[in-house]
């Protein structure tokens, strides 16, 4: 690795002033106006976002998952709950979310709790998938050790032939949707000279209150 290359390496970040008044109340309409620019903007994958999770040791643990759903209560994915991230909600139901949108020099931080979303919710969203994602789902011990890639193909050769006249697959009993309703979103934006704009909302009383941080 080139040491002296990766310290010299910058962005220059010219984006146009973001402040309060710029900003909607509600930061979850915030996020979806951000979102959908982003989206214009032909950000490679918007919808991807770091998950942060932590046992109850607090021994930290990251991922890139997809949101599937933004709603007035939060942000939704979907995943195997026996997953090493199902145990660690499980354990401690805090975690955190980032958006990180190079494409806009743009960035949302988000902390709060994940809970479990409705059956209905998980078999709706689990249904209206490519068969294949489906058949995937049903057959792979996520985050388990396997002895080689064959135990899962074997798996799904096997669920394939058990659902090979079933349209929709049933949900699986270990798979389903997290909500993760926040109580903490930071929108940040690149600036020249490293002087970025940093808008944070706080829950407090049922009510956001929003603050710009030193950058």
């Amino acid at each position: 690795m080139n040491k002296p290359y990766l310290s010299a390496m910058r962005v220059h970040y010219a984006s146009e002033l973001f402040d309060i008044e710029h900003c909607a109340v509600d930061p979850l309409i915030q996020f979806s106006k951000w979102f959908n620019e982003a989206i214009i903007a032909e950000a490679i994958e918007p919808n991807a976002m770091t998950l942060a999770t932590a046992s109850k040791e607090g021994q930290p643990s990251a991922r890139i998952v997809l949101l599937k759903e933004c709603n007035e209560e939060g942000f939704i994915f979907f995943t195997n709950y026996s997953s090493d991230k199902g145990k660690e909600i499980e354990e401690n139901n805090l975690v955190a979310l980032v958006f990180n949108w190079l494409e806009l020099h743009r960035q949302i931080r988000i902390e709060g709790s994940a809970t479990k979303v409705s059956e209905a919710v998980s078999k709706k969203y689990f249904q209206s998938r490519p068969r294949g994602s489906q058949v995937g789902a049903w057959s792979s011990p996520q985050s388990n050790i396997i002895a080689s890639r064959e135990v899962i193909e074997e798996k799904r050769d096997e669920i394939e032939k058990q659902f090979l006249d079933v349209e929709l697959l049933p949900l699986p009993p270990f798979w389903g949707g997290y909500l993760v309703v926040p109580d903490k979103i930071e929108f940040w934006q690149g600036r020249p000279n490293r002087l970025h704009d940093r808008i944070l909302y706080t829950k407090a009383d049922d009510a956001w209150q929003r603050n710009r941080l030193a950058p």
